[in-house]
């Protein structure tokens, strides 16, 4: 525990975010109270790189513990370090195709690299891998974010991903469980519906979270599966048994956004409602402080099974091993450029 921290006993059951580049003499009193188990960055918290270790470090001091930092940095579109200060990073699929039989040492690559741009800025978790499958029908907010078209295929270069992450000193999110792939509708606006069969559903979307089930923390789909229940996925009791004992799934399980228009009702409530279903967190993005405040007050602290497994998450950050970056991005281009084979 780093001076000035303090001892934690029950982590606050939610993941939230800040509203500008430094944190506000109001919310840093609310951080402290509400202790929240970690937060998300977005592009409104990023300027330069001394600003965001600034930032992150005011966010740990006001909690009193080395709270997980996380930001979706994915590339393509959904990247929140951008250039000139940080990489531009191609969409997923777009790299995978391009580098062809090299594809998952290309997306190990990637990541790690991603990896030590986040920890140099004191960000130690990264909402990817994406074990999404894309299909002919998926939504063109999701499509190209995926890493293949096939199980086998997403997997592998999911475990890529996750290994670069956790390489790397960074915490992977596996998203979106038990699968988003399907979705024709875009979740931050409606409410996707999936009317694969439950038998499609174990042989295709479920695999590679399957396979995947040993990593530290997930993030939930706000989709509905018909062949299981009419509730999306984050506030269904019943996904959230397909996630845990079929999938096979122990680790931390966060919401995706819960102000999300896939999502209906009052933030309180939703929040309630995903904890009941089995939800170990409620992630809230863009929320004003004092939706913040009801979202932290209606979420609580952690249960104890979740505690244990927001423990077991935290274990799994290490301080990596020194890494020439500059040896990783001539490596990489070589690969995209067809000049290494393996």
């Amino acid at each position: 525990m780093h001076p000035g921290q303090r001892q934690v006993t029950r982590f606050g059951a939610t993941i939230l975010d800040a509203e500008g580049q430094r944190l506000s003499a109001d919310e840093k009193a609310f951080f402290r109270d509400a202790n929240p188990f970690g937060f998300i960055l977005f592009a409104r918290n990023i300027d330069t790189p001394d600003q965001v270790r600034a930032l992150c470090a005011e966010l740990r001091e006001a909690v009193g513990h080395d709270a997980v930092i996380t930001i979706d940095q994915e590339g393509g579109r959904v990247q929140r370090l951008r250039a000139p200060q940080w990489r531009e990073w191609p969409p997923a699929l777009d790299h995978v195709t391009a580098a062809g039989d090299d594809a998952a040492q290309a997306m190990y690559l990637r990541f790690r690299i991603i990896a030590a741009e986040l920890r140099a800025l004191g960000i130690d978790s990264n909402c990817a891998p994406l074990a999404d499958i894309a299909f002919d029908i998926t939504h063109p907010f999701l499509r190209n974010r995926c890493y293949g078209t096939d199980a086998a295929q997403v997997t592998a270069m999911a475990r890529a991903v996750a290994d670069g992450l956790l390489d790397g000193g960074v915490l992977p999110v596996l998203k979106h469980i038990p699968g988003h792939g399907r979705a024709t509708a875009d979740s931050h606006h409606d409410l996707p519906r999936v009317t694969a069969s439950l038998d499609d559903l174990r042989a295709t979307d479920f695999a590679p979270f399957k396979a995947l089930n040993d990593l530290p923390m997930a993030m939930t789909a706000h989709l509905v599966y018909d062949a299981i229940d009419d509730q999306p996925a984050t506030l269904s009791p019943k996904l959230m048994q397909v996630m845990r004992d079929e999938i096979g799934f122990d680790g931390l399980i966060m919401t995706d956004d819960i102000s999300m228009k896939a999502l209906k009702g009052d933030l309180a409530q939703i929040s309630r409602d995903a904890l009941t279903a089995g939800c170990d967190v409620i992630l809230l993005c863009n929320g004003t402080l004092e939706e913040r405040r009801t979202v932290a007050e209606a979420a609580g602290q952690m249960t104890p099974a979740a505690q244990i497994r927001a423990t077991r998450a935290l274990q799994a950050r290490h301080t990596p091993n020194p890494v020439d970056i500059s040896a990783l991005d001539a490596q990489l281009e070589a690969l995209l450029n067809g000049r290494v084979h393996g």
